[in-house]
Order: C-alpha cells, then structure tokens, then sequence
C-alpha cells in the first residue's frame, strides 16, 4: 500500500475549495461537515422533492417515543433500559429495538450493577443523521426554555 504525507494546509484547502465550489446555487448538493468527516449531501432545498423522487420520505421518520428514548439515550448515555422506562414512565422495548434496528444507538457494555443490565448509548450513525460532530453540539434545556414576557410589557404595578 502506499502512504503519502500531505501536507495538512493543502488538505484544508482542498476542502474549501470543495466546499466554495458545491456552495454555488448550480449545485443541488454541498460538502459538510458531519459525523467526524466530511460528506456531500443534499442542500436543504431539494432535500423533500428528492425524498419524494426515491420515496424514502417515510422511511426517515422517527415515532414520538423512539424520539423520546433517543433523546435520554443521547443526554443520559451511558444508560439501562430500566433508567429509560424510569424516566418515560412507559416500556421502552420496542423503541431500543427500534433504534438499535436503525443503527442510531448502540450496546455500549453492562452495568456494574445487580443482574449486570445492557448499557446503551448513540452510534456514529446517530452522529451522522442529526448531523453533528460531537456531542456537545446537541441542544441544552436552555435552548428550550421558552422566553419570558414575549408579548407585551412587563407591567409594573
């Protein structure tokens, strides 16, 4: 096999220029930065009439409880099953089935506790389908807290 060392600027470049390039409204698709690496994928404006085109619209969907037990997979990882349904409050079964079935989480080991149960976290998959590179780009409960006083003015009385 052969191995070339290439500079890490000219890498970069590369890259930009890619990205510069495939950034022009000519193209449908764009260079991003997604899951560690860089992928091109369809910009956001052609991304439903494509989904329609190969019919796969439907198959990209999440259920709301396999979008709940992600997201305690995602913020708690790694986590039981038991601390799943503790937290919904429901069986969470068939939503890991489900995602584990996706490839968007993943048996990460066993707990060091009584009956040693199955540790779950996300996957590179997980990573790569809400596109970010890291985990700390998902969103805090901050970012979901609703504004105070949006209509109108606080009234002082």
């Amino acid at each position: 096999m052969f191995e070339a060392d290439v500079p890490e600027k000219d890498i970069t470049g590369a890259i930009e220029g890619l990205t510069d390039k495939f950034g022009a409204e000519e193209y449908s698709f764009e260079l991003t930065h997604s899951g560690g690496g860089y992928q091109f994928m369809t910009k956001p404006a052609y991304q439903s009439s494509i989904g329609i085109l190969l019919k796969q619209q439907s198959k990209r969907r999440l259920s709301t409880s396999a979008l709940e037990t992600l997201s305690i997979i995602a913020y708690k990882q790694p986590v039981t099953k038991g601390d799943m349904e503790a937290i919904r409050g429901v069986n969470c079964d068939y939503a890991v089935h489900k995602l584990l079935e996706k490839g968007l989480v993943e048996i990460k080991g066993k707990a060091e506790t009584i009956g040693r149960p199955v540790l779950y976290g996300t996957s590179e998959k997980f990573m790569e389908y809400f596109g970010i590179n890291n985990l700390n780009e998902l969103p805090t409960p901050k970012d979901f807290a609703p504004a105070e006083n949006t209509i109108g003015e606080e009234n002082e009385g």
